[in-house]
């Protein structure tokens, strides 16, 4: 059988429809290559904006960068004071601790526990039987050696009467001398004796040596005790006025005695563990005369009057002591200071060209959020808080409250970037209306085969 006899007998038309349909993907090709290269030209177009837009600055090669959103900020005058911050301990101008000078038994106890003292007052009492006993015994040995001493004396003048009449040796005479003269240094010991027997018999009543508040007792009624107790009897604290040692930089140390020389007066504030409450404020007291070397620190004291009791001995607090205050100081925010290689330096806004220039600084003393410039800016002057990562000397910025159409926007008319020619970017991809190249492949075939 004749193969070519089952195959469909080509007719007239079949060569221009291979040819159309060959013409329809070339053309539908063409099409699809035209929508990618605007899609590509477009996304370009919004990266790289047109060299013209007022939003963009001079990058390295001449390539323009897009302005950059900053904030700002104005350099302001105030007064800048300059505190010394530190940890500082809590500690009491007097710490007593109260033990007998005699041995015996506890009599009574006459304090409470955290009551305030003065100096003076009596505290407890040891029995004091021993001791009146014992001076009985001292002024007795006392009386005794001073009638000695008053039989020699007559006895002395007597020999010197008769020595004068010639009728005794000298020999006597110097014998009964030298018997005044000892019992005379008798009598010395006896009232010495004496004396200490009244000043034992003074301490069986156990007296406050200073005020401030009693701890807690450590003894009871019926114990017996003595001087070479390590507890003794209780610990007396005094807190008003009280002290707080901190250290200070070696480095400071030079000034803070100066100033205290002069004789101003430095405050100091005591401030809790959370820096949110102040405790008490008081005045710098005194430096300490060597710096320790394993620190380099020197060790230095505030004075509290502590009228309300709120610093404890051996408490810490967080020192702010107040060394001066720097009048007329031009400030800024520390976010607007930045360092680079050849020192610190700040943006400047240029606020008519919205650019910025980059000006060396010299920073001072700094407080808080703010630091004070010493030179290189003037007050009233606009500088860069934020964004200035992305700056350069002479780049366009854009400022808070600019409008989105404003200077340095970098867009169009509605907020659309725009062609060089004024059209919309998003348009360059869209084939004209009514064209071939909008109409589908196969609806072009249709209308080639029709004709």
């Amino acid at each position: 059988m004749d193969p070519k006899a089952d195959t469909p007998h080509a007719g007239p038309d079949a060569a221009p429809r291979k040819r159309i349909s060959r013409r329809a993907t070339v053309v539908g090709g063409l099409v699809a290559l035209l929508a990618l290269a605007g899609t590509g030209w477009l996304a370009w177009r919004l990266t790289h904006p047109t060299a013209d837009a007022a939003s963009t600055a001079a990058g390295p090669g001449g390539r323009r960068l897009p302005a950059t959103t900053v904030g700002v900020a104005t350099a302001q005058q105030a007064t800048i004071p300059v505190v010394l911050e530190a940890l500082g301990t809590v500690t009491p101008q007097a710490s007593v601790k109260v033990r007998p000078q005699v041995s015996g038994t506890m009599d009574k106890v006459l304090f409470k526990e955290g009551q305030m003292v003065r100096a003076g007052d009596l505290l407890a009492t040891i029995d004091p039987r021993q001791f009146e006993m014992a001076l009985l015994q001292a002024s007795g040995q006392r009386q005794r050696d001073e009638a000695q001493l008053s039989s020699a004396r007559v006895t002395l003048q007597r020999y010197q009467t008769l020595l004068a009449q010639d009728s005794i040796a000298r020999q006597d005479v110097d014998t009964q001398a030298a018997l005044v003269k000892q019992l005379e240094g008798t009598v010395v010991i006896d009232k010495a004796n004496e004396g200490a027997a009244k000043l034992n018999l003074g301490y069986t009543k156990v007296i406050a040596p200073v005020s401030g508040r009693v701890g807690l007792r450590n003894v009871d009624v019926g114990n017996v005790v003595s001087s070479s107790d390590a507890n003794g009897i209780a610990l007396i604290t005094q807190i008003a006025p009280i002290d707080v040692v901190f250290a200070v930089p070696q480095d400071q140390a030079g000034e803070l005695q100066r100033i205290t020389g002069s004789g101003t007066v430095m405050k100091v504030s005591a401030l809790d563990r959370t820096r949110s409450t102040t405790l008490d404020t008081g005045v710098f007291a005194s430096l300490d005369n060597q710096v320790d070397t394993t620190t380099g620190t020197v060790k230095a004291k505030a004075r509290f009057a502590n009228s309300q009791q709120a610093l404890f001995p051996s408490q810490f607090v967080n020192v702010q002591l107040l060394v001066k205050s720097i009048e007329n100081a031009v400030v800024v925010p520390v976010t607007a200071l930045r360092h680079g290689s050849n020192g610190d330096y700040v943006y400047v806004v240029n606020v008519a060209e919205h650019t910025v220039s980059l000006r060396p600084v010299t920073r001072g003393q700094a407080s808080g959020e703010k630091i004070v410039i010493a030179t290189g800016l003037q007050a009233g002057e606009q500088v860069i808080t934020e964004g200035a990562d992305r700056l350069k000397d002479g780049a366009r910025v854009v400022l808070p409250g600019d409008s989105p159409t404003g200077p340095g926007a970098g867009a169009g008319a509605g907020g659309k970037r725009q062609r060089p020619g004024g059209k919309p970017a998003a348009a360059a991809s869209q084939p004209a209306s009514g064209s071939d190249a909008a109409q589908p492949p196969q609806r072009r075939a249709s209308q080639a085969q029709a004709s």
